[in-house]
């Protein structure tokens, strides 16, 4: 198939609507819908963790996306065969230094607070860029323009916005071990947010300038504008800026992460549901079954995650190491110029 012949979408209309460009709108109306219900302001104790209905059930989302990872990474023989001290030394070594040591599991638990906002950004510029390469555009055209467009909308929101402090507040746990080095990071934090607001303001408001500036420029030297590419970074950059930006820690926390996991495992099935089929003999000649029973055992994990406390020190551990590890091995596993991917 041609270039100018390609699919705009990734998948198709119906599957990349579904699960790929309305789930940051629909997120966002679900957020405000249930944000008033019992759902969500009714408390209760899972263990050490204080919970609401939305948050509980996010929480199994996200540890079900985060698992997911590893059947593109250990479950791909192709991918498999690339990587194996990334793939099989990495892990364990990285589980010992969790369970061994206290300053390193509470550090590993701060890396992932903010290597997620970043892992997020990169995603949603994953999808733009596929979706831009579909319409016929070079790969490099525009890249580092979408890569920072998308990294200014996730974290400049919350850099600017109401949940830096709880961002932040992850850093607490290093005093209760002992050292004040951080202690003060969220007093100066509070102490300096109105600048942090209207700088993040001034700065993004440029940004967004010169990234219209410069594909209108990149447009009449015949670049295709991809309607695909604009509506996500639209609605996402909206639904970012709505969320970390103005709304509660609570709500903000269920919108984002809902729809990035919901495109996840969306994307992982358009990957490895093939294969995975496959595996399952029979089974898997039923497409709605291996369908489900993929979302069932992915499910069933984020379910036990989000129960583990801190008090069952080992199974805790691994949920941290299967959270780093989703983070970085999406750094190269779903590289656009790997023949794998």
């Amino acid at each position: 198939m041609s270039e100018s012949r390609r699919s705009p979408y990734l998948v198709s209309a119906a599957y990349d609507w579904a699960f790929f460009l309305l789930p940051p709108l629909v997120s966002l109306l679900l957020g405000i819908v249930l944000s008033r219900t019992p759902l969500a302001q009714q408390r209760f104790w899972v263990g050490q963790h204080e919970q609401t209905g939305t948050r509980f059930a996010v929480g199994i989302l996200i540890h079900a996306h985060l698992v997911a990872a590893l059947l593109r990474s250990h479950g791909n023989p192709a991918i498999r065969r690339l990587h194996p001290l990334r793939f099989f030394v990495v892990p364990i070594v990285l589980f010992l230094a969790i369970r061994s040591s206290a300053w390193i599991a509470l550090t590993s638990t701060v890396v992932a607070v903010f290597w997620d906002v970043w892992h997020s950004g990169a995603q949603t510029f994953g999808f733009g860029r596929i979706y831009d390469r579909n319409v016929g555009n070079p790969p490099q055209i525009g890249r580092r323009l979408d890569y920072w467009l998308n990294h200014v909308l996730y974290a400049g929101p919350i850099l600017g916005g109401v949940t830096l402090i709880d961002h932040l507040a992850q850093l607490d746990g290093y005093q209760e071990l002992g050292t004040l080095l951080f202690v003060n990071v969220p007093v100066y934090a509070v102490s300096f947010r109105r600048v942090l607001s209207i700088s993040v303001l001034v700065v993004g408001t440029l940004f967004l300038l010169v990234y219209v500036a410069c594909y209108v420029r990149l447009w009449r030297k015949g670049y295709r504008v991809s309607p695909l590419k604009v509506f996500l970074f639209t609605t996402t950059g909206a639904c970012s800026v709505y969320t970390w930006g103005l709304n509660s820690w609570g709500e903000a926390f269920f919108i984002m992460n809902l729809f990035h996991a919901v495109q996840y495992l969306a994307l992982v099935w358009v990957t490895e549901g093939r294969s995975l089929a496959a595996r399952l003999g029979p089974l898997g000649r039923h497409r709605v079954v291996a369908w489900t029973l993929y979302v069932l055992v992915l499910l069933l994990y984020g379910l036990g995650a989000e129960i583990v406390d801190l008090k069952h020190e080992t199974l805790w551990s691994i949920t941290m190491v299967v959270s780093l590890l989703h983070f970085w091995y999406d750094g190269f596993i779903w590289s656009v110029v790997k023949k794998q991917i």
